[in-house]
């Protein structure tokens, strides 16, 4: 069974960035109850599932990607803090990290084990996209409705959808891991 200690060890360095202790323990309890619904029993079983089904994710791990995508998010929203001389939004940066750490929970209901090695997508997957559940099991937790925007929206469903600016920064960071893959595997990222 996956723990609180768990979570806290794989994602400490950005647990750590949330300035609301009360969000903090929220996010991790999110993260807990995921594991929990998915029926995932151990943190190796988090490392060595893919961030995606949608195309060979050239062992980039599920965990990788939550962590490159707050990383990313948080580099896009510095350089903005740090550069613009008026910055026309504030940026609230424990959204942003919460909303990063947490945009794909939704892919541990999403996710299974096939029984041959690799992961399919679940009852539930088919049911619901990971940005819907993932908004759904942040609301269960208590979160207001601009974390959910960035879970809801951080993907395809967001198109076109209103979205705080944490959204777009996770939107941009998210699909800035995505697609070289993508790319890489049609022959079209120029090496």
């Amino acid at each position: 069974m996956i723990e609180i200690r768990d979570i806290e060890h794989l994602f400490g360095e950005l647990l750590d960035q949330i300035y609301d202790k009360e969000l903090r323990a929220k996010t991790v309890s999110v993260w807990v109850e995921g594991c929990r619904q998915g029926g995932w029993e151990n943190i190796d079983q988090l490392k060595n599932m893919p961030f995606t089904l949608l195309t060979d994710t050239h062992g980039v791990s599920f965990i990788e990607h939550n962590l490159a995508v707050t990383k990313g998010a948080i580099g896009l929203a510095k350089a903005q803090l740090e550069t613009y001389g008026n910055l026309p939004y504030d940026i609230d940066m424990d959204r942003l990290i919460i909303g990063g750490l947490l945009h794909d929970i939704g892919k541990l209901l999403e996710f299974e084990p096939d029984g041959k090695g690799g992961y399919q997508k679940s009852l539930a997957g088919k049911c619901m996209r990971h940005p819907i559940s993932g908004a759904v099991m942040a609301k269960e937790a208590g979160f207001d409705d601009k974390i959910a925007n960035t879970i809801a929206c951080h993907a395809k469903e967001g198109d076109g959808r209103p979205q705080v600016i944490e959204t777009v920064l996770i939107h941009q960071a998210d699909f800035a891991t995505f697609n070289p893959l993508v790319m890489k595997n049609g022959d079209k990222l120029i090496e």
